[in-house]
């Protein structure tokens, strides 16, 4: 066994300014899931994204589920979602007693496919229903093709909620992620680009529905001298210190970024000559803020699989992971629609023809997440590096 130090995914990386606002939530003894830097972080991060307002919350699921909910989901509703992404970008559709539709992954970004987005609206549209929503992910920082996939939502009239909890500090074609469609959704969980230890936000323009979802966000007291409630709240504020957290990384997300993208810099530079080796592409449309590195082999051209990547890099004490395991896969959701980017027919002469079509499976049967933090040492990413060629030389 190795006694190495653990190399880990992505890992929190603090900047040393976040005390200052800690501390000042102490001194002023704001400890609560208000205050002063909470009104802060919402106002920093809505001037940021572009957005004319923002609500801090202790999630991005819950900032999901706020969105849900103010689009009017009911029992029986059905959503159309990214199946190439974690089982939080579809759980609140189920809270609310909602239907998801799954839909495939391009592979020129790897986030939904236009092309599969068409066809899930055709066939919806002929059967007499319309979704009530779309969930469409910036997947692992990338923004999805927000141009083809508004133009078909808009033509059918179906509001859009932009799930951007791995994208803060991406942008499509100039424009931030999180800013696109009716609501947008930020994470700040633990291992993100910037964190808050655990916390998210919903961004919209829609100032009034923002102001509802800050009432169900507070148990949805109404404005009586005692505890009156006329509808169902939740508990899903952020609390001012944790916001104050969020206030110092925030100071240095660009940073982050750019030291995530030199993260992928090197990868790419040392991987991109092996054989079957294929690192996910930055889509011309804008700038992937790499929050992970990933990438796939082709079994076509190298036997190497990722199980035997993620083993060999255990052995040293380095953490990886397999690609999201695409939701319509998942025992929980495998009783809900489909549509791939492909059929069997047309994707003879693809990567992604031994599975039917379907981008996310091939994504996710060839493909492994690498340490990707931003905190990373050069001698880390070299030991990362060794253990990678060490496999897929032989």
């Amino acid at each position: 066994m190795t006694t190495k130090s653990r190399i880990h995914l992505s890992v929190p990386h603090m900047s040393g300014l976040e005390q200052q606002y800690i501390n000042e939530a102490f001194t002023s003894n704001w400890i609560a899931p208000l205050g002063p830097n909470v009104d802060a972080f919402e106002q920093e991060i809505a001037e940021y994204v572009g957005t004319k307002g923002a609500l801090a919350l202790s999630s991005g699921t819950a900032a999901i589920h706020l969105a849900v909910k103010l689009l009017d989901l009911k029992p029986g509703d059905k959503v159309f979602c990214s199946t190439l992404t974690f089982a939080a970008s579809a759980n609140p559709i189920i809270y609310e007693g909602g239907e998801p539709v799954f839909i495939d992954s391009e592979p020129e970004s790897w986030n939904m496919s236009p092309q599969a987005l068409a066809k899930a609206l055709e066939q919806a549209q002929s059967e007499g229903w319309l979704p009530k929503a779309a969930i469409i992910v910036d997947l692992y920082g990338q923004s999805a093709d927000m141009d083809p996939l508004l133009e078909l939502l808009d033509h059918y009239q179906v509001p859009m909620i932009e799930d951007a909890a791995e994208a803060l500090g991406a942008t499509y074609k100039g424009k931030a992620c999180g800013s696109f469609g009716q609501f947008g959704i930020l994470s700040f969980n633990g291992n993100k680009i910037i964190t808050t230890s655990g916390g998210g936000m919903l961004l919209s323009d829609d100032l009034e529905a923002l102001a509802k979802a800050r009432f169900w966000s507070t148990q949805a007291r109404d404005k009586a001298r005692h505890y009156q409630h006329s509808e169902i709240g939740y508990n899903y504020r952020l609390s001012n210190v944790l916001a104050g957290i969020g206030r110092g990384q925030f100071r240095v997300l660009e940073e982050r970024v750019e030291q995530r993208r030199k993260v992928f810099e090197r990868y790419y530079a040392a991987l991109k000559d092996i054989k079957g080796v294929n690192f996910m592409p930055e889509a011309p449309f804008g700038r992937c803020n790499r929050w992970l590195t990933t990438l796939t082999i082709d079994p076509n051209l190298n036997p190497v699989t990722p199980n035997d990547l993620l083993d060999a890099l255990e052995a040293e004490n380095i953490e990886g992971r397999p690609i999201w395991k695409p939701l319509h896969l998942q025992p929980v959701f495998q009783k809900y629609k489909y549509f791939a980017h492909g059929s069997a027919a047309d994707s003879q002469n693809s990567p992604w023809a031994a599975t039917n079509g379907s981008v996310a499976d091939y994504i996710f049967n060839t493909g492994i997440c690498l340490p990707s933090g931003s905190n990373m040492t050069t001698e880390e990413q070299d030991r990362v590096i060794d253990v990678l060629l060490k496999v897929l030389k032989k």
